[in-house]
């Protein structure tokens, strides 16, 4: 023991003749500014993204639905409810919060006869406390996690407008550990997800630098990891709760570093093996996303399954409708043989209509799947727009990416502000600068940048890549010289897109006209599927929901023995096309159990 010890308790000695200070009211006593009172919380603000719920070291806190906030994209429509028998008001819970929609009021006396009523949910159930303006709140610009990004490293724009070269060089380990640290584990990315992917379990993976585990998780419900790793939509970063006072997770980039990182042993662990052998027979049309998903499902159940291409390789509108320097053809190639070791067989350069009819399929097979995707592009209908130096996007992108000389011109337009468009454009504006040694590309698009249809990273490398973007721009006529060559396009400044009643209809001002002069104009406005294979009865037949298949939850179309998925039914997108071949084949194979 030392002298210090002895000492020390006669320090308080020391306040002997000090004057006492008493408190008369001690119930009312107001409270230090920023002390820890009791909760409040936004409700309107709050996202129920529980991560006040995970902090929480005393479990003090539950998130608990409440009547009259629903569940919907990004919001899961539960709240906090503290309980005052748990918390030691550390307000680690406000500190975490992603909204800054939980606070804490500096009021701190609260009496009560039931004990339950130290249970509730602030914001919801009125309190005293509600309008208190003191109290506790996160410190400005204080967040305990990250709000930017971890760097993604691409190629100079200078440099990859000369190739068809991946441009996005994919994380390091070093940047994924520093963006997976960044995810809070709300979950709320996978209800947006729509094949629900484990999201925060396969970034949780990423930071155990377990990659094996990591695309094992991936193939739980998406066999198109490697490709969605690079083109996927990503609606669930829209999702994200950092994305409310920061940037959101780079989910898609976290999916493709463990693709990147995985071994081929790691992906033939994850894909499984196949049932034995049922006896039945499946034909699959389109070996697209949604189809190459349905055939990898059946076939693991133990079908026998046959897929129809019409196009000389696999792979759909992920082959002939996204540039090589977006999605590599290897990258596209390895997916795709991951599901076809799973037993489905493969026909290319069968067209479906001509080598072979649906009639015959519906003979020879227990069950038929349409997954033909959108390879017809749509048409503006302006005068002029039947002059042949119009063409639509999807065949010319179609040609490049099966190496046909196309038509390269010095000065290009582009209608549309999808990405589709941007797709075009800067695929023409590579082949410009390899045949001329520079770029002459315009966009034009309806929409103001505000509401392009685009991925916001496709519009910025168009403008990094030096293509003309004149957004609000309508499409009113082709002009033509008097020989009838092509002079360009002349638009109308858009004044609105859709009317009162929410229809499509664009109005313009016809004072504001602009004449983009061109080569060649591209229609990239649009696509829809070709049907012909279909014949004149079976399309009489089948029920259509706008100029697409119809099909019910399950992807059953009117004809029992026909089920319809993807593009064809619900429009371009990468990700439902997979989630929707995973119910197709879900109910396909319980049509042939009850057969």
């Amino acid at each position: 023991m030392s002298l210090r010890d002895i000492l020390s308790p006669l320090t308080a000695w020391k306040n002997l003749l000090r004057e006492p200070g008493t408190i008369k009211d001690p119930l009312n006593r107001e409270a230090a500014d920023r002390y820890r009172g009791f909760h409040k919380n936004d409700a309107a603000l709050c996202i129920g993204c529980g991560t006040c719920e995970a902090i929480c070291q005393n479990a003090a806190i539950d998130m608990v639905a409440v009547d009259g906030i629903e569940t919907v994209s990004g919001n899961s429509g539960l709240r906090p409810r503290i309980d005052y028998g748990r918390c030691c008001w550390c307000a680690l819970c406000v500190d975490v919060c992603m909204t800054s929609s939980l606070t804490m009021s500096n009021h701190y006396t609260w009496v009560e006869s039931d004990p339950d009523a130290y249970r509730f949910i602030p914001g919801v159930d009125k309190k005293a406390w509600d309008s208190c303006e003191k109290g506790y709140t996160r410190a400005e610009g204080h967040r305990l996690t990250p709000t930017k990004r971890a760097h993604m490293g691409e190629m100079e724009p200078e440099q990859r407008i000369g190739g068809f070269a991946e441009i996005v060089n994919g994380y390091s380990v070093e940047e994924a550990l520093a963006e997976a640290d960044r995810c809070v584990s709300c979950g709320l990315c996978i209800a947006t997800c729509p094949a629900h992917m484990s999201i925060p379990r396969y970034i949780e993976a990423v930071r155990d630098g377990d990659y094996t585990r990591g695309v094992s998780l991936l193939y739980e419900t998406n066999p198109f990891s490697q490709v969605c790793g690079r083109v996927c939509t990503h609606k669930c970063e829209d999702a994200c709760a950092s994305a409310h006072e920061g940037e959101a997770i780079a989910i898609r980039w976290l999916k493709r570093h463990i693709t990147d990182n995985a071994t081929a042993a790691d992906f033939q662990q994850a894909a499984g093996t196949a049932a034995p052998a049922t006896g039945k027979r499946v034909a699959i049309i389109g070996a697209g996303p949604a189809g190459l998903t349905t055939a990898f499902d059946l076939a693991k159940m133990g079908h026998a399954v046959e897929i129809f291409e019409a196009r000389p390789h696999a792979g759909g509108m992920f082959r002939y409708g996204i540039p090589e320097y977006r999605l590599p053809y290897d990258v596209m190639d390895r997916d795709i043989q991951v599901i076809l070791d799973m037993g489905a067989q493969l026909h290319c350069n069968t067209r479906v209509g001509e080598s072979i009819t649906m009639e015959q399929l519906r003979e020879q097979f227990d069950a038929v799947a349409l997954c033909i995707g959108l390879h017809l592009g749509r048409g503006t209908r302006i005068p002029g727009s039947e002059h042949p130096a119009v063409t639509k996007a999807v065949d010319l992108l179609r040609d490049i990416t099966e190496g046909k000389e196309v038509v390269v011109p010095e000065k290009l337009v582009v209608i549309g502000g999808g990405n589709v468009a941007m797709d075009i454009a800067r695929s023409m504006g590579r082949l410009q600068t390899q045949r001329y040694g520079k770029l002459d590309v315009t966009v034009t698009a309806l929409e103001d940048r505000a509401h392009f249809l685009a991925d916001p990273d496709e519009i910025r490398e168009c403008g990094e890549e030096g293509i003309a973007i004149y957004d609000a721009r309508g499409p009113r006529e082709i002009v033509l010289d008097d020989n009838g060559g092509l002079v360009g396009l002349k638009t109308f400044k858009v004044l609105s897109i859709f009317d009162k009643d929410g229809r499509f209809a664009p109005s313009y001002d016809e004072s504001d006209a602009r004449i983009h002069h061109a080569d060649m104009v591209v229609e990239a406005i649009g696509q829809m599927s070709d049907v012909s294979l279909l014949g004149e009865a079976l399309t009489e037949a089948l029920e259509w929901n706008r100029g697409r298949i119809k099909a019910d939850a399950d992807g059953c179309t009117s004809e029992p023995w026909l089920w319809a998925a993807g593009d064809c039914v619900h429009g371009p997108d990468v990700i439902h096309a997979v989630a929707d071949g995973h119910r197709v084949a879900a109910s396909v194979d319980a049509y042939l159990k009850g057969a």
